[in-house]
């Protein structure tokens, strides 16, 4: 063959010449090392340049946090705590109770006809105010007139019969006593004067009662108040059987304000009217922020309500400017007492924890106490202490969130600014003990410099 040797000799597997067909070619040696080279250089220069990032991070965060100013506020934890005070003072603290009500009237009336017929006329604007007696409507006099003359004209017939039969009685009299007729007929005629008298007196009632008809037929308004919308309109027939009357009138003054309170109050409430003292309720809005009338208290409900257990009451107002309504919801603020003398705080004072109800007493070093108090009755925005300060003693009512007994704090002036030595406060010392630099000792601050130096 062509391929083997010459001499006929046969050459053994690894004495033969690879080929480029069965062994693909290497790459020479010197061209290897320069990409080594290449990729160790690349890892160095990035390690490089992530130092100087890092190193020019943490040389911004020193530089800025040694030039940024101490911050100093309620927020922070070191150095005096600035907080607002308010002194202790004596005074007087009413004891008011709160309640939920509605408005009711005294009065509210259905007018209806007393008597059928045609309603000829209304006299009343829808939404009028009226006055008790007014003229409300008009039913049809004529039917009742005509019936009131035919009674008179039987009155008049039934007493002609008893002056005559009065006369024939005088008669009869006389001749009993002549002995000329027999006492018998004298007695029946007795009896017929007796007769004609009973039936005078039933004409008269009679005539009483369609005078009666005649002034039914006049409707007037039997209470004072605001008319509602009327229910028959002039033309129709009414009667006594209608069930929605003509129109609505309601009390608007005084007017009523029924509110309840728990059980537990009553007792305050019934001692101090037993004592005969008038007890003031106002009514506030929905909101309990728009007083809306004053009045007082008129009587309370004569048995608990076993569901809610509380009791009913009624207050009377005089509502003359009209604000309030009928079933308005409103709130009730029932002055029971006043307390006299009492030592009054700001409600913002008082602080609640572990050891029950607090306030932060400010001593004269400027720390603070937690001092334990026992409250009184108060309102929205102060309260009554009746055990564990004295008026006169300053107490926290702004910054007490982060104080805790024997903190340093720095009280505040008015609009929430350090109190100065003007105010009455001496200078308070930063940490390294210096007076605080005022606006004056500031050194002046340099301008920026312009971009072309």
């Amino acid at each position: 063959m062509d391929d083997q040797p010459p001499g006929g000799l046969t050459l053994a597997p690894h004495q033969r010449t690879p080929t480029s067909e069965t062994t693909p070619a290497r790459r020479p040696q010197h061209a290897i090392e320069p990409a080594a080279s290449r990729s160790t250089f690349r890892s160095v220069l990035w390690l490089v340049l992530l130092l100087l990032i890092v190193g020019a991070v943490v040389a911004w965060v020193v530089l800025h946090a040694g030039t940024q100013a101490p911050r100093t506020g309620r927020f922070t934890s070191t150095g005096p705590m600035p907080v607002g005070t308010a002194k202790a003072e004596k005074g007087e603290m009413p004891i008011v109770l709160s309640g939920l009500g509605t408005v009711t009237p005294l009065a509210t009336v259905t007018v209806k006809t007393q008597i059928n017929g045609q309603l000829v006329d209304v006299a009343f604007k829808e939404g009028q105010l009226v006055d008790k007696g007014d003229l409300l409507a008009q039913i049809d006099p004529r039917p009742y007139q005509v019936a009131l003359e035919q009674a008179e004209g039987q009155l008049a017939k039934d007493q002609a019969l008893l002056k005559n039969a009065e006369i024939d009685l005088t008669r009869y009299k006389t001749l009993v006593a002549q002995n000329s007729i027999a006492r018998q007929t004298a007695d029946t005629q007795a009896s017929l004067v007796q007769q004609y008298r009973g039936t005078i007196q039933a004409d008269q009632a009679q005539i009483d009662t369609q005078k009666l008809n005649l002034t039914y037929c006049r409707i007037v308004a039997p209470v004072g108040g605001r008319v509602g919308l009327r229910q028959v309109d002039p033309g129709n027939y009414v009667q006594t059987s209608d069930a929605g009357g003509i129109v609505v009138i309601t009390q608007l003054q005084p007017i009523s304000v029924i509110f309840t309170l728990p059980e537990d109050n009553l007792r305050e409430v019934m001692r101090r009217l037993r004592a005969g003292a008038t007890l003031t309720a106002t009514a506030f809005d929905r909101t309990g922020a728009v007083k809306l009338d004053a009045g007082r208290l008129e009587t309370v409900d004569n048995q608990i309500d076993t569901s809610t257990g509380t009791v009913k009451l009624r207050a009377v107002l005089d509502n003359s400017e009209q604000i309030l309504f009928p079933n308005q919801f409103v709130n009730i603020q029932l002055l029971v007492d006043t307390l006299h003398d009492a030592t009054v705080i700001p409600i913002s004072a008082v602080q609640r924890g572990a050891p029950g109800t607090f306030v932060y007493l400010v001593k004269p070093d400027d720390t603070v106490a937690a001092t334990p108090v026992t409250l009184g009755p108060g309102d929205s925005q102060k309260i009554a202490v009746t055990k564990g300060l004295e008026p006169g003693q300053a107490v926290v009512t702004d910054g007490a969130d982060r104080l805790k007994d024997g903190a340093k704090v720095r009280l505040l002036g008015a609009g929430g600014k350090p109190r100065t030595p003007a105010d009455g406060a001496a200078p308070v010392a930063s940490g390294d003990g210096k007076a605080p630099a005022t606006a004056t000792d500031q050194p002046p601050r340099q301008g920026r410099r312009r971009s072309s130096e």
